[in-house]
């Protein structure tokens, strides 16, 4: 865990102080937007944090019942949430987001595992239509995924089925190689491993995983053939955990084959658990009639030219694609921007693990740049939202430690660094956008979850509390926690409450946290916070 921070929270405890006068004095915020909205599953990034955002911003949202979403061991009940879709839009719902995952498999996790018949599915696809003919007048956007091809069984984290355990890299590796022969030439050597790969993987497996992933690319190809008819107002696939060479860009490359290049429509982006906040975000500038102008500012080196992990283009053409696709435009001057996207990426295009060992303390190559750049905009009276993707999976620890030495975390407009880069740049794109019209208080507190989350948790406690699981009583691991989840809660909430006073200035409800594991796995956290646990004494005490 990054060094103690002893200067910060005297520095910065009057920035993040609000009096009760400026919270009571707050402007009630006037709903405008009432918008249904179908996750593709619970966890907390794609649900909680997604919803609190857009109510932040002043909307309401209407979610299903949490027990009918999916989960990591319910896959989730499609038949149940269509009749809670059509049952649940009235007349005063402004905007409908979907997921065509949950309505069709049930979940995102059940895209992956479903044993559903591709007629079945396609059924499930042309109740669209019809709801269109119900609800003519309801904008509706819908987002599906493109399924993913993890690299190996442990990329998976066990939502692939049993034998990806035992051929998850191979097959990777087939398909990675199968993609690239379509557009290249193989060499001899790659040719002779393509060889191998298809008979050391048993035929039964490949076949299986194939054949869902048939059914996922008719389903995306009927979706598409709605979309051109009008039947959504905006329909996004997202390219869930792909490469340049994979199954996923291989389907995705046909995909657009078939629907064309209008962009007005529907469009393909890489990344998925972001998509559910963008479309939202989206809804809400089409709702509004406001079109939000951003400008990206790179760090120096390789910059927008990076492809980051997990990923299958340049992260300039990902997030071209992102502000397109929350109806927003991008500015080549600062000074007709909205706000200024400063991305942080390592100079020399690499993509790091967050628990990587080069994110330390210490400033690399870039850091300084990207924080004297942060402090001009701020200096310039400019909104700064920062997407922190030099490392996959949690902040970078050097540029916090000096976004805090210069007084500058509490300056962020908005901020994300958490899971995949482009899960952090369509989350950071869409919380820009919503933020200006939020109240300080809001924004702040939008702000600090992200800390907690991307930095606290992913980038710093995870880490260390997963070094020491095999210390912990009873049976788990990192990936299903069971017995050791009570060790493993306490551990989080000491190391969060301690990593809460050595590195973050004082804010409202900061007192006291409360880890819990959704999943039952270490990957993801909801983080509660004092307005969310019984309330106890404040950590820190007010002047």
């Amino acid at each position: 865990m990054i060094r103690t921070w002893k200067a910060l929270c005297v520095a910065c405890s009057l920035i993040f102080t609000f009096s009760a006068t400026h919270n009571v004095d707050a402007k009630k915020k006037v709903v405008t937007e009432r918008i249904l909205y179908i996750p593709h599953d619970n966890r907390p990034v794609v649900f909680k944090q997604t919803v609190d955002a857009a109510k932040k911003f002043g909307c309401e949202i209407i979610t299903p019942p949490e027990e009918l979403l999916g989960n990591r061991e319910f896959r989730g009940d499609p038949e149940k949430l269509w009749e809670w879709l059509e049952k649940n839009t009235d007349k005063k719902i402004t905007a409908a987001v979907i997921s065509s995952d949950s309505m069709l498999y049930g979940s995102l996790i059940g895209s992956r595992k479903h044993e559903y018949e591709e007629n079945v599915i396609l059924e499930r696809a042309e109740r669209f239509r019809e709801f269109r003919k119900d609800h003519k007048k309801l904008p509706i956007y819908v987002f599906s995924s493109i399924m993913r091809t993890p690299r190996s069984a442990e990329a998976s984290g066990y939502e692939e089925p049993d034998y990806y355990r035992n051929y998850g890299a191979n097959i990777f590796r087939y398909t990675a190689l199968k993609d690239k022969k379509e557009l290249e030439t193989l060499s001899e050597r790659e040719t002779k491993e393509l060889a191998f790969l298809e008979r050391l993987i048993p035929s039964r497996a490949m076949n299986d995983w194939m054949g869902r992933r048939d059914k996922n690319f008719a389903a995306n190809k009927k979706l598409i053939d709605l979309a051109k008819s009008d039947n959504f107002n905006y329909l996004l696939l997202g390219r869930d955990d792909n490469a340049p060479w994979s199954q996923t860009h291989y389907e995705s490359r046909h995909l657009k084959e078939y629907g064309g290049t209008d962009k007005k429509k529907y469009m393909a982006v890489a990344g998925i658990d972001e998509v559910g906040l963008m479309l939202i975000t989206r809804a809400i500038n089409d709702g509004t009639k406001n079109v939000p102008f951003i400008f990206v500012k790179y760090n120096w080196g390789r910059g927008g030219d990076t492809v980051p992990l997990y990923s299958d283009e340049k992260i300039d053409d990902s997030i071209d694609a992102e502000i397109l696709a929350t109806g927003a435009n991008r500015v080549k001057d600062p000074d007709h921007a909205d706000f200024v996207l400063v991305v942080n990426t390592n100079t020399n295009g690499e993509t790091y693990e967050a628990q990587d060992a080069k994110n330390a303390s210490t400033p690399r190559d870039g850091t300084r740049y990207i924080v004297d750049t942060v402090a001009d905009y701020v200096a310039e009276g400019r909104q700064v939202v920062v997407a922190d993707i030099a490392f996959a999976n949690g902040a970078d620890n050097a540029l916090m430690e000096q976004f805090g030495k210069r007084r500058l975390l509490t300056e962020l407009h908005a901020y994300a660094g958490w899971n995949t880069a482009t899960n952090s740049t369509g989350f950071a794109i869409s919380q820009g956008i919503l933020a200006k019209k939020m109240s300080p208080e809001d924004k702040r507190d939008m702000l600090v979850t992200r800390l907690l989350d991307d930095w606290a948790y992913q980038a710093n406690v995870r880490n260390v509390v997963a070094a020491q699981l095999k210390w912990v009583r009873g049976d788990g691991f990192y990936g299903s926690l069971n017995d050791k989840v009570a060790n493993v809660t306490e551990s989080c909430n000491r190391m969060i409450l301690n990593f809460v006073e050595s590195n973050l200035p004082p804010f409202e409800d900061n007192g006291e946290f409360s880890v819990k594991f959704p999943w039952n796995r270490m990957f993801e956290a909801d983080i509660l916070r004092g307005r969310d646990i019984p309330k106890k004494k404040s950590y820190f005490k007010r002047d």
